[in-house]
């Protein structure tokens, strides 16, 4: 059986509001539907598709290490498709977030690099036709 998507990631974030923050007001993703786990949550949603999870303090976490912003295990980055690059661009100086950006020799395809509350990579993955504009 072939896989054909990531349906979603999981963030078991150091500071859970802070976290949704960064990721449906700076990012655009949606908060929507989600199960009424007995820890507290978000699932947030981009074309209509849960895509990031955030889970809050659960019981069953009480022996893993404490978290702290910066730690994030194995994870390296998250990555989106996206369009609108000028407009993430003003958006990001407005709000003072600092981040990288690379071109992809290959396709022109531009990059944006930048961190969430909790030091996870994120890469936002705009097409070479809108660095013209941006």
């Amino acid at each position: 059986m072939p896989l054909h998507g990531l349906h979603h990631y999981t963030l078991r974030p150091v500071d859970l509001e802070a976290t949704k923050e960064f990721y449906v007001d700076l990012l655009g993703l949606e908060v929507g539907y989600r199960p009424s786990f007995a820890f507290p949550g978000y699932w947030l949603y981009t074309g209509g598709e849960p895509t990031v999870h955030l889970i809050g303090p659960r019981e069953a976490d009480s022996d893993l290490p404490p978290r702290a912003a910066g730690q994030t295990g194995l994870l390296d980055h998250v990555a989106f498709s996206c369009t609108g690059l000028a407009a993430m661009k003003a958006k990001l100086a407005e709000r003072g977030v600092a981040y990288q950006e690379r071109v992809v020799p290959r396709d022109g395809q531009v990059q944006l690099f930048l961190k969430d509350p909790n030091g996870v990579s994120v890469e936002l993955n705009y097409p070479d036709s809108e660095m013209r504009s941006a």
